[in-house]
């Protein structure tokens, strides 16, 4: 990827589709860099609460947001933006887009920044986008972020990956002085390393909570990204983007944060919490839970093993006991690092 051009012009306005914590506070930093925003949101309290309060407290209570940031309930109104950030979860990503399709004009940027991989398909987010909404300029985001700490202002660095010329005009988008964009055009890595961290924040989560300690964490945590490397190898994803940000970044901070929905979820899985619970209406929503079966699944059709990835599954299908998965791991044939 070539030096972003200083004189690279951003897009005016930015539309940011789904209403989270994660959505707004996206919206936060496109009105921080000097965009026109407009979020939408499907919960109509949600977009309620930003134009009477200038908060959402339903998901990012306690954040003020500019009087420029207009939030609707109207699709279209969204869509008529010049580029689109879509915060939606990943395995709502196909309704969303398939809703989206007929309202975007040919060449709009969609920007994906959720992560995950479609379970029943195994497909990564921009294999989706590329199928539902062909017209579009595919783009992801993805890094070490968490919404809170985005929306609080404190110094937070991700990854774009698009074509080139797209990418340079979403980071002069979106870049301001607590917001640092790295562009790039690997976007299978970008998208896969954004999913696949989240599998493995939730085993390191449940080593955590099984007491097993720090040295097995640190283990934990570096067999999960060979794996994720050797899958990344397998897809045609750069090594180069694997060890940035949104990779191994992205990974160290999910997997080593109570703050990460994905670790504090294995957290409580291994104190013994029962799934029921964890999984109720109105619980946090960890998307590596759904991924975890989905990367699998994709390793599978390249022939790629991963022993942590299928151990994390297991349990999170409830046909292995939490305090049953060091044995399995530990039991396998020793092998050359």
């Amino acid at each position: 990827m070539t030096k972003t051009d200083v004189n690279t012009k951003p897009y005016n306005v930015i539309g940011v589709i789904g209403g989270g914590a994660w959505g707004t506070a996206l919206a936060l930093v496109a009105a921080n860099a000097g965009r026109k925003t407009v979020i939408w949101a499907r919960e109509s309290d949600v977009v309620e609460s930003i134009r009477r309060t200038r908060q959402n407290a339903q998901f990012l209570a306690g954040v003020l947001l500019p009087s420029g940031l207009r939030a609707t309930g109207d699709l279209a109104e969204a869509a008529r933006a010049d580029a689109l950030l879509l915060a939606v979860p990943a395995q709502h990503l196909r309704a969303s887009l398939t809703a989206l399709a007929p309202l975007i004009a040919e060449g709009t940027p969609l920007v994906l920044c959720a992560k995950g991989i479609e379970r029943g398909t195994g497909e990564l987010l921009t294999e989706i986008l590329a199928e539902i909404v062909p017209h579009a300029q595919p783009a992801i985001l993805s890094g070490p972020s968490f919404a809170r700490d985005v929306a609080k202002g404190l110094p937070t660095a991700i990854t774009i990956a698009a074509r080139p010329d797209i990418a340079q005009a979403l980071q002069a988008s979106l870049a301001h002085a607590q917001f640092r964009p790295y562009a790039s055009d690997d976007m299978i890595g970008v998208a896969l390393g954004g999913a696949a961290k989240n599998v493995y924040a939730v085993g390191c989560g449940i080593a955590e909570g099984l007491g097993l300690g720090e040295s097995a964490r640190a283990a934990l945590l570096t067999r999960s990204f060979a794996e994720l490397a050797r899958l990344g190898e397998a897809l045609g994803a750069r090594p180069e983007t694997l060890m940035g940000l949104s990779g191994l970044g992205d990974l160290v901070l999910t997997a080593s944060s109570p703050s990460s929905r994905n670790f504090a979820f294995g957290l409580k899985l291994g104190r013994g919490v029962p799934m029921s619970e964890l999984r109720a209406p109105g619980a946090p929503l960890a998307e590596g839970v759904e991924t975890a079966p989905a990367l699998v699944a994709r390793a599978r059709m390249v022939n790629v093993e991963l022993p942590i990835a299928e151990t994390i599954a297991a349990v999170l299908d409830g046909m292995l006991p939490a305090g049953q998965a060091l044995e399995r791991l530990m039991s396998r044939p020793l092998k050359p690092e």
